[in-house]
């Protein structure tokens, strides 16, 4: 069995004046050996579209083996309480880092250490593998302590889930994030390590990204139906 993945919620680099929708892709990941991932969890107005997309594949949150947290910043992370009982993968500098964020940086939730006080919280050094053909790596720029996630598909294709260090198709062909809480020049480095010999980028705020023909490319826009009620 080869590691594979598929997105439970579909994130968007929205915005609008004074704000963002925060809407990051939600992504399960199953390794080599069946292990189920949850790559991050998303914020609260989603609540209710990750537990659909978990019972449409036929899971129930107790059902996730591991939850690997990107980063912590509320729209990756805060649904982390749906999954109690789950061990929680996050790097050891993105802990300190959630600690004493960048001055600018008002995206970390508030009391995040107390959730995470009561989970089994397996801290990340910044490379390994945490399940068969998985591997984590640092990713730094977006905040000090991201991390990313790379596999090999059943068809040879490597992925990588790159959280925040890749939010959309700009950043990827900038070669830097537009929103930097450690250094431009880890940005670049970030980027560079996440597309060096990549088939598949799975940024934090958009579609699946594609290498073809020595370029990169993707297949769908971000969007989001809206209702008025």
């Amino acid at each position: 069995m080869s590691a594979k993945y598929e997105l439970l919620l579909r994130g968007n680099s929205l915005s609008f004046r004074g704000g963002f929708f925060g809407l990051c892709n939600v992504v399960l990941v199953t390794a080599e050996d069946g292990t189920r991932i949850l790559f991050d969890t998303g914020h609260y107005c989603v609540r209710k579209g990750l537990l659909n997309g978990l019972k449409e594949r036929g899971l129930a949150p107790t059902d996730i083996d591991l939850v690997f947290l990107s980063h912590l910043h509320f729209d990756h992370c805060q649904n982390l309480d749906l999954f109690k009982g789950v061990p929680v993968c996050v790097g050891e500098t993105e802990l300190g880092y959630a600690r004493n964020p960048h001055p600018e940086d008002l995206f970390v939730p508030w009391k995040i250490h107390e959730l995470l006080s009561e989970f089994e919280v397996r801290v990340l050094t910044r490379q390994g593998e945490i399940a068969p053909g998985i591997e984590h790596f640092e990713v730094p720029g977006h905040t000090t302590g991201c991390q990313a996630l790379r596999f090999t598909q059943a068809d040879g294709k490597r992925v990588v889930l790159a959280g925040d260090a890749v939010k959309y198709p700009k950043e990827i062909l900038a070669k830097v994030s537009d929103m930097c809480f450690a250094t431009v020049e880890q940005s670049r480095q970030s980027i560079a390590d996440i597309c060096e010999g990549t088939d598949i980028v799975v940024p934090g705020h958009f579609p699946e990204i594609f290498k073809r023909n020595g370029g990169w490319i993707w297949d769908e826009p971000a969007s989001i139906e809206l209702f008025l009620r």
